[in-house]
C-alpha cells in the first residue's frame, strides 16, 4: 500500500524538453536543452522526460547528455511500443543508472484503432505488454501510456492499464492526447479507473498529461489530483503542441496557494519558476504573453485605483501569492560599463548560467559594447544577451556595417556582412519599411533566401535606453526557424534575430554554402 506520505505528494513530471519541444518552430539545441535542464534540475522537479530518442541522432544525443550530466531527477525518455524504439530509448537513459525510466506508449482509442493503427482491442494488448515487457528487460522504472485515453472505452481503457502494470509497469499515464476532456468527466474518468483496476491503490503511480485545446489542461489535472492521481506531466509556460500542455508554474502554484482544497504538495523550488519561464522564453523564441498567470509581466501588476489602495493597505486584499514566492524579486544587481569581468561572472552565476572560460571572453566583450550604450545594464538585458544571439553556436554571418534610410522617402537599407575575416557587400534594397529593406539586402548578399512568418519586439528593460528584443520565425525551404536578436537599436536587433535564424539553419543543416562575395566597395 502507499505510505500517508506518498498520498499527499504530487509528482512533478516536467516533458519541455520533449512535448514542449514539439511546439512548431521551438526546437532546441544540445546545449540550450541542457541548459534547461541543469534549470529543472534546480526547480527540482522529479523527473525530465528528456526527448524521443529515436526520432533523431540530435533527440538521443540530448537524452543521453541530460542522463550524464543531471543528477538528482529522474531521466525518461519516450518510445513506442516498438522494440527498436525501447532499445535506442534504454541506450540514451543509460547513463542515468537507477534514475533511468522508459517511457512506452500506444494508442488506445476507438478512432486511433480504426484509422491510425488498423488493429483490433486484443492486437492493441498484446503489444502494449510486449512493450513494457521488453522495456522491462532495459530498466525497472516503466512507465506506459494508453494515447488518447480520454476518448478510450473506460472498460478497454481499464483492461489495457490492467496488463501494463501486471506486465510490470511501475507508473501509468492518462493522456488528455488531444485536449478533450473537461474537468469533471476527466476527474470521474481518473476515480473509476481507480475502481477498475485495484492494482492502481497498491503502489503504482497515476499520472496525467493534459494538452491546452481548450484552454482546460490545468483544470483537468487539477481535478485529476483531486481523484487520486499523483503525478502531473507539465511543461513550462505550457508549451507544447498546439495549443500547448498543462503549464508546470500554474499547476504547481495552483497546489500550493489552495492546499487547503487540494491537501497534497510538491516538491517544486517555486522561487526558481521566474527564472526557468524566461530561460524556455528566451531558448525558443516563444513570448510569454503578458497577462499569462504566475509568469506574466502583468501577473502582480495593478492599475487600478481600487486595487492599489487596496494593495498599500494590505498585500492580501489583491495578491493571492508574493511575487518572491515564484521568484520575482524587486531587487537587482544593477551592472554597468566599470563592473568588470567578476561582477558579470558573479551576476551570471546567481541567474543560473555556467560559463566555459572559452566563451567568457566573448560575452564580456558583448556586455561592454552593450554598457557602452546604456547606463544601467538590469538582470533582463544580461539574459536577454545570453540568448539573444548564439553565443554557442559557430557564426556564420555577423552585421559589419548596417545603415537605413526611412521616413517619407522609400524605405532603403545598405547592409555589409563578414564571416570570419572575409567580408561580403556592401548590398542595397529597399521594401515596405526598414526592416523588410534590410532582409532583402541580407538576402541579395547570402544568397539563401528566407521567408518572415513571424515578427515580434519587445521592450526587455523599462527607460528609454531599454534594450529591444526581436522574434522571427523564418523559412527556410522546408525548416522553420526561430531566433532572436537584442540591442538598444530595434533596427540592429531585427538583423541580429534575421541572421541568427540564418546561422542556426546553415549550421543544424551542416551547410558550407560557398557565398559569392560581391566586389567589395568604399567603406560606408
Amino acid at each position: 500500500m502507499k505510505t500517508k506520505q506518498d498520498q499527499k505528494r504530487v509528482v512533478i513530471f516536467d516533458t519541455t524538453l520533449r512535448d514542449g519541444e514539439q511546439c512548431p518552430g521551438a526546437s532546441m539545441g544540445l546545449k540550450e536543452k541542457l541548459e534547461v535542464a541543469r534549470q529543472l534540475e534546480r526547480l527540482n522537479v522529479d523527473i525530465i522526460e528528456a526527448g524521443f530518442p529515436i526520432a533523431s541522432p540530435g533527440d538521443f544525443e540530448a537524452v543521453q547528455a541530460i542522463a550524464t550530466q543531471i543528477k538528482k531527477p529522474r531521466i525518461c525518455g519516450l518510445a513506442r511500443c516498438l522494440n527498436p524504439d525501447i532499445e535506442r530509448c534504454a541506450e540514451a537513459v543509460g547513463p542515468a543508472g537507477k534514475r533511468g525510466r522508459i517511457h512506452v506508449f500506444l494508442a488506445t482509442s476507438a478512432i486511433h484503432r480504426q484509422y491510425k493503427l488498423k488493429k483490433a482491442k486484443s492486437e492493441i494488448i498484446k503489444l502494449a505488454i510486449a512493450g513494457v515487457k521488453y522495456a522491462k528487460t532495459f530498466v525497472d522504472d516503466i512507465q506506459f501510456s494508453p494515447e488518447d485515453a480520454s476518448r478510450t472505452e473506460p472498460d478497454f481503457l481499464a483492461e489495457v492499464v490492467t496488463a501494463v502494470i501486471e506486465a510490470g509497469a511501475t507508473t501509468v499515464n492518462i493522456p488528455d492526447t488531444v485536449g478533450y476532456a473537461v474537468p469533471n468527466e476527466f476527474g470521474r474518468l481518473i476515480a473509476e479507473l481507480f475502481e477498475r483496476v485495484p492494482a492502481l491503490s497498491k503502489g503504482v503511480v497515476v499520472h496525467v498529461h493534459c494538452h491546452n485545446d481548450l484552454g482546460l489542461a490545468v483544470a483537468n489535472s487539477l481535478m485529476a489530483v483531486q481523484n487520486g492521481a499523483r503525478g502531473i506531466e507539465c511543461t513550462i509556460n505550457g508549451l507544447g503542441e498546439r495549443a500547448g500542455n498543462c503549464s508546470l508554474e500554474e499547476a504547481v502554484m495552483a497546489l500550493r496557494t489552495r492546499a487547503d482544497a487540494f491537501g497534497v504538495s510538491t516538491g517544486i523550488n517555486t522561487r526558481e519558476i521566474f527564472r526557468a519561464s524566461r530561460m524556455v522564453s528566451k531558448l525558443t523564441g516563444m513570448v510569454v504573453q503578458r497577462n499569462k498567470a504566475i509568469v506574466g509581466a502583468n501577473a502582480f501588476a495593478h492599475e487600478s485605483g481600487i486595487h492599489q489602495h487596496g494593495m498599500l493597505s494590505h498585500r492580501t486584499t489583491y495578491e493571492i501569492m508574493r511575487p518572491e514566492d515564484v521568484g520575482i524579486s524587486g531587487s537587482e544587481l544593477v551592472l554597468g560599463k566599470h563592473s568588470g569581468r567578476h561582477g558579470l561572472i558573479a551576476r551570471l552565476k546567481q541567474l543560473g548560467y555556467t560559463v566555459a572560460p572559452a566563451e567568457l571572453g566573448k560575452i564580456y566583450d558583448r556586455f561592454i559594447e552593450l554598457a557602452d550604450k546604456k547606463k544601467n545594464v538590469y538582470d533582463d538585458d544580461i539574459v536577454s544577451l545570453m540568448h539573444g544571439e548564439d553565443l554557442h553556436g559557430p557564426q556564420s554571418f555577423a552585421i559589419d556595417y548596417l545603415h537605413v534610410s526611412t521616413g517619407t522617402v522609400l524605405p532603403t537599407a545598405t547592409v555589409r556582412l563578414k564571416k570570419g575575416a572575409e567580408v561580403f557587400g556592401p548590398a542595397s534594397a529597399c521594401g515596405d519599411g526598414p526592416v523588410a529593406a534590410m532582409f532583402k539586402a541580407i538576402d541579395l548578399i547570402t544568397q539563401v533566401p528566407g521567408t518572415l512568418l513571424d515578427y515580434s519586439i519587445q521592450a526587455v528593460t523599462k527607460g528609454e535606453d531599454a534594450v529591444g528584443e526581436v522574434s522571427v520565425t523564418v523559412r527556410f525551404g522546408e525548416a522553420l526557424v526561430v531566433a532572436k536578436g537584442a540591442s538598444t537599436d530595434i533596427v540592429e536587433a531585427s538583423a541580429k534575430a534575421y541572421l541568427n535564424s540564418l546561422n542556426r539553419y546553415l549550421f543544424e543543416k551542416g551547410q558550407s554554402k560557398k557565398i559569392k562575395a560581391q566586389p567589395r566597395g568604399d567603406q560606408p
